[in-house]
């Protein structure tokens, strides 16, 4: 997909890529994996990553409502990519950690998104995609 219309303004130029770059990277993974994963699923599982973060810090970290947040982690779980249990000394709280498949399959993904990232590079130059990840890590003072 090229993006050529003209008059674009900055979010829609942003909005227009980061769609492409998402459905991409699901294709990819779908085209690589027997086990879909959602980009919600995604979201959550890279917010999860090396860690065991309670339920009610990953829903307030993850732009998805709390309902939908709590639906996303129950497939995670029937998928047998994170589990759930409690936390020691709280009844109340659980806490959420990727299972040995979750984690392999986040790091998969990161690799399709590295080799993507290439592809980019191979496109528009190497400078030219550090600049822009220079520019998208900048403080755009919003």
């Amino acid at each position: 997909m090229n993006i050529e219309r003209k008059n674009l303004d900055l979010v829609d130029l942003i909005s227009e890529r980061h769609g492409q770059l998402r459905k991409i990277s699901e294709q990819l993974w779908n085209d690589n994996s027997s086990i879909y994963i959602s980009n919600s699923e995604w979201y959550i599982m890279s917010r999860v990553y090396k860690k065991q973060p309670t339920i009610s810090y990953v829903t307030k970290h993850v732009d998805i409502s709390r309902q939908a947040t709590h639906k996303f982690i129950k497939s995670l779980e029937a998928k047998g990519l994170v589990e759930v249990n409690n936390l020691e000394n709280n009844k109340k709280e659980k806490c959420i950690k990727l299972t040995s498949l979750g984690e392999e399959c986040y790091e998969k993904n990161e690799a399709l998104k590295a080799n993507l990232e290439k592809r980019i590079a191979e496109q528009i130059g190497e400078e030219q995609l550090a600049f822009l990840k220079q520019i998208l890590k900048s403080n755009w003072g919003l």
